[in-house]
This record gives C-alpha cells, structure tokens and sequence, in this order.
C-alpha cells in the first residue's frame, strides 16, 4: 500500500509493506505493533479525538511517519536529518492521511471462509 503526499512543498512517498514492522524495530528497537496499538488506545473510535493524552507520544508518531517513508524511499536519511530538511512537517495533519498505511500493517486482507 502506497501515498504521497505535499509536504512543504515537496512530493513525499509513504508505504506500507511486509518490511514495514522490521525496518521500525531495526531503526528505534521499539514494537511497531505495540506502539500503534498503544495509540489506537489514546484515540476515540468513532471521533477519533484523543481521549486519554497521557497515551499520545508524538515521538513514535514521527518514528512511524519516517518508517513509511523509508520504505518507500529507502535513500532518506536518518530520521532527524530527514525531519529537519522540512521546514514545516504538519503531523497532526499528516497522521489522518497515512492512517490507513499504518493500521494495514495490523489487518488481514484475507476474507473469513
């Protein structure tokens, strides 16, 4: 699964693939499901406003942002050279863009029989 996206003026590519989770705990040595799954906590389902702040950590938000586009672009730099060639980086803009890219990671495709 695939998106770009605008940001600061440039053409970013996002992707979401079975090396997704590894390149993550290769990267920050964390769980990438357990990170995600901890924020899916924090986030009311049917508004999908924050309903427990304590559980939102914006650094696994960007440490997630820059795995999709490592994978989709795997000459990127480190995640603070890359961050900082931004001039603007909205997260909370770009997180409900690349949502879906995050959680199918956590999905089958597979239809029950």
């Amino acid at each position: 699964m695939e998106k770009t996206l605008t940001i600061d003026g440039r053409q970013i590519r996002f992707k979401s693939t079975g090396a997704f989770l590894l390149r993550y705990k290769a990267q920050f040595g964390r769980d990438a499901i357990k990170d995600i799954l901890k924020i899916m906590e924090a986030f009311d389902e049917k508004t999908q406003e924050v309903k427990n702040i304590e559980m939102v950590d914006l650094e696994v938000f960007y440490n997630l942002v820059w795995t999709l586009a490592k994978t989709a672009e795997p000459s990127i730099p480190d995640p603070m050279t890359w961050l900082d060639s931004f001039d603007e980086f909205p997260l909370m803009e770009i997180i409900p863009e690349i949502q879906d890219l995050i959680t199918s990671s956590l999905h089958s495709s597979k239809k029950k029989d």
